[in-house]
């Protein structure tokens, strides 16, 4: 297999485990652990696993000018992007942030074509485009608006995180051209911990772990290993191959596996329009992930 279609499969692997997350994360918050408490608590422990997993990894040393880089990625990646999506949802309705949150791959084609001087094809608009649709489409049919206490900031909130992730994906692309992924990551956390830190600490003190049952402790873990740990490794292994505007679109995808998620666990049911949203989801990233012959050598 190619490392093209080594870094798809991590970027369809990423949109799966983010997807199963949905329903995971519901059980744990607000009942057991409050948002911030429990990002802070997914910041610290994949932090800790990034820090032991790159004592096997190669001995790199970071250029002391590409600090600010890193402290960047961290802001954007980590603290900004997690604490302004958790609080613009308090904020507004569930349904209002999920379709704000998947305008990010058109934030990253806008911000690569300026940025990063990426040729904005029409194929892969159109694409991006279709998935916008489709994606839409199948968050918004059947489902009730729910309440939103304060819906102009809250949108505002979600908006400001799908650009934050926007900048991070550009940001942290030039550390991977640069340094292995394992040399920089521990950097982007420790940093992201340390920005999280005051917001989410509170929080965190009022987590009664005695009182946590089983289950609900295997579903923290499976955040902080899976959703937070293996998906930012698995999104790197993708971005070395890929351009950001095609690691972006995998987004489109996650609400997708959410509802398979949910069907295949009796949460949810099949409906016409749930399939034809999937094959414009599909089509639309077949579309931005298609490569020109004339382009085979360029990294798309």
């Amino acid at each position: 297999m190619s490392k093209r279609n080594w870094a798809l499969l991590a970027a369809t692997f990423v949109s799966i485990i983010y997807g199963v997350s949905f329903t995971i994360a519901k059980d744990v918050m607000p009942t057991f652990v409050k948002p911030y408490g429990f990002i802070l608590l997914r910041v610290l422990g994949a932090t800790v696993l990034f820090w032991l997993v790159s004592f096997f990894g190669p001995k790199e040393k970071i250029q002391r000018s590409d600090f600010p880089r890193i402290i960047a990625a961290a802001l954007f990646g980590v603290a900004l992007n997690m604490l302004t999506f958790f609080k613009g949802l308090s904020y507004t309705s569930p349904i209002s942030g999920a379709v704000i949150m998947v305008t990010t791959p058109i934030i990253v084609l806008i911000l690569s074509s300026i940025l990063m001087k990426e040729r904005m094809e029409a194929r892969k608009i159109i694409g991006i485009f279709l998935g916008l649709f489709g994606t839409g489409f199948l968050i918004l049919y059947g489902k009730s608006m729910g309440s939103a206490t304060n819906a102009p900031l809250g949108n505002l909130l979600v908006f400001i995180n799908a650009v934050s992730y926007g900048f991070y994906l550009i940001i942290v692309k030039k550390l991977m051209d640069k340094y292995n992924a394992f040399t920089f990551v521990k950097w982007i956390y420790t940093f992201g911990l340390l920005m999280v830190l005051p917001f989410g600490w509170s929080e965190y003190q009022e987590i009664q772990w005695q009182n946590l049952p089983s289950v609900i402790l295997w579903e923290i873990g499976f955040v902080v290993v899976f959703t937070t740990f293996m998906t930012y490794l698995l999104n790197l292994v993708s971005m070395r191959e890929l351009k950001p505007t095609t690691v972006a679109v995998f987004i489109y995808l996650q609400p997708l596996f959410a509802t398979i998620f949910a069907m295949s666990v009796g949460k949810d049911e099949l409906t016409l329009v749930k399939v034809l949203s999937a094959v414009l989801i599909f089509v639309g990233v077949y579309l931005v992930l298609q490569k020109k012959k004339s382009q085979s050598q360029i990294k798309q």
